[in-house]
This record gives C-alpha cells, structure tokens and sequence, in this order.
C-alpha cells in the first residue's frame, strides 16, 4: 500500500488488488497549471503518452481542447497496472 501526497495537502490511498483488471477509461486525472512541462517531465522519464484515435494528439500526445474551445489540454498514460491516468490543464 501507499499513500500518494497531493499538493494541496490531500492525499490518495493505492492498495493492491490481487485480481486486477485495468480500467479501460481514465480513473484519475492529475491537474496541473503547465500540461506541456509535465508531459516532458514524463516522458524524460520513460512514460508513454496514450494515443488515440480522433483525439487530435500533437508529437508529444497532447490533445490541445484549449486552442479550439474543447476542454482542457489533456495527456493520457498508464499507472504500471495498467489503469489509464491523465494530467490537464486547470
């Protein structure tokens, strides 16, 4: 188990689950104020940015929704078991 410390001094606690299936749909997301420089900080890392179809993804796997009235700018990855996560902008 571990507790992840968020910002704004709240917390999440993640505890395994011996019959895990990922969830096929995103089940949190991370906002956060500059999408573009945690996505780097991500991929620097070795993450790999989600891609898919029709999301208007640009090189870097960021759909930009802000530029054409869309929503936020969004990127999505996957925690190491598998579920889908996402940073966007605030």
């Amino acid at each position: 188990m571990i507790t992840v410390q968020l910002p704004k001094g709240g917390s999440v606690l993640v505890y395994p689950k011996g019959d895990h299936q990922p969830a096929a749909f995103t089940i949190l997301n991370f906002p956060v104020e500059d999408v573009d420089a945690v996505v780097d900080e991500l991929l620097a890392k070795g993450v790999t940015m989600e891609r898919y179809d029709g999301a208007g993804q640009d090189e870097k796997g960021i759909a930009r929704g802000k530029s054409v009235g869309r929503g936020p700018d969004i990127a999505w990855f996957k925690d190491p078991a598998g579920n889908i996560l996402s940073v966007l902008s605030q």
